[in-house]
């Protein structure tokens, strides 16, 4: 971006009525009617600053029907826009910041009254509270289908994936380095009989060849100091005929936004994952973006299966 473009941009920030619909339409999308009777201001007004907002593709709009809604164009805005917005989203307790927040359940509430919801959000679903329908209510839905047998879950964290895959499996074993996540899992996971809670090293697994059915390593690669060898071995304690599971983050250029959470590296490539399969004679499928998010900097997760013959 260019000096002129970089001054336009902030220009267009500087007001506060574009700076309330924006905060506006990045919790939800809405018409412009709907914008004017939150702030309460004409809806010509409203229109005119949304065009401006539009220009700088800081929102973004689709119509349905004889209505137009717009939505904050989170896809369009680098890591330095984002940067700034969040400042000035964050940065103001301003109380017509905190009235608009409140006044939107009311406007959402007559929209529902006066349209079916799923018409009303057709192709943009996932970005929408609908009660009950939550990922965890699918996932706990969809893992029935299961038959985990004897699972060994690798930096397993305070057992949250334990906690939605262990009923369904003969044998659960959580392993994870820190003492402290270790003691939290172990809390978390008490009602379950067939889960074991331990500590120790990816690198080094304290299990003989051939113990487990599945082992899933889900974002634990960020966390090892020698991948190669943490796949090496979770295919030395699988079962022939059994399943690694490896999720991570795609490779990427973001390591200030990952140093809080202690990452030794910055994700992987699809080739990288595959070649420690191979490594760890694994015969690997289905690798691919399953998830990217919508916020700068708009990581990516890769999946990917491994078999042992």
């Amino acid at each position: 971006m260019d000096l002129d473009t970089w001054s336009n941009h902030l220009k267009t920030l500087a007001e506060t009525t574009r700076v309330r619909l924006l905060a506006l339409l990045e919790r939800e999308e809405l018409t412009v009617a709907e914008l004017a009777a939150i702030t309460g201001l004409a809806q010509p007004r409203v229109s005119t600053h949304l065009s401006k907002l539009k220009e700088f593709n800081l929102v973004r709009d689709r119509r349905s029907g004889v209505s137009a809604y717009y939505r904050f164009n989170e896809d369009s805005i680098d890591d330095a826009q984002a940067k700034l917005w969040a400042v000035l989203r964050d940065g103001s307790n301003d109380p017509l910041l905190e009235q608009d927040a409140q006044r939107l359940p009311g406007v959402l509430a007559n929209r529902a009254d006066a349209q079916n919801w799923a018409d009303g959000v057709a192709g943009d679903m996932e970005r929408h509270y609908s009660p009950g329908r939550t990922w965890e209510a699918m996932a706990r839905s969809a893992l029935p289908l299961l038959a985990a047998g004897d699972v060994l879950d690798i930096a397993s964290g305070d057992g949250v994936l334990a906690e939605l895959l262990a009923p369904h499996a003969k044998r659960y074993v959580c392993l994870d380095a820190s003492r402290r996540v270790v003691t939290a899992a172990a809390e978390r996971l008490k009602p379950f009989t067939n889960v074991e809670v331990l500590e120790g090293d990816m690198h080094s697994l304290p299990f003989d060849n051939n113990s487990f059915d599945l082992v899933v390593l889900m974002h634990a690669l960020t966390y090892s100091s020698d991948p190669a060898k943490a796949v090496l071995e979770a295919a030395r304690v699988l079962r022939p005929g059994g399943r690694v599971l490896l999720s991570s983050l795609k490779k990427h250029a973001h390591a200030t936004a990952v140093e809080p959470f202690g990452h030794l590296n910055h994700g992987f490539t699809s080739k990288e994952l595959r070649k420690f399969m191979d490594k760890a004679g694994l015969t690997s499928e289905g690798i691919e973006s399953i998830t990217r998010e919508r916020r700068p900097p708009h990581f990516e997760v890769i999946s990917l299966i491994g078999h042992k013959s």
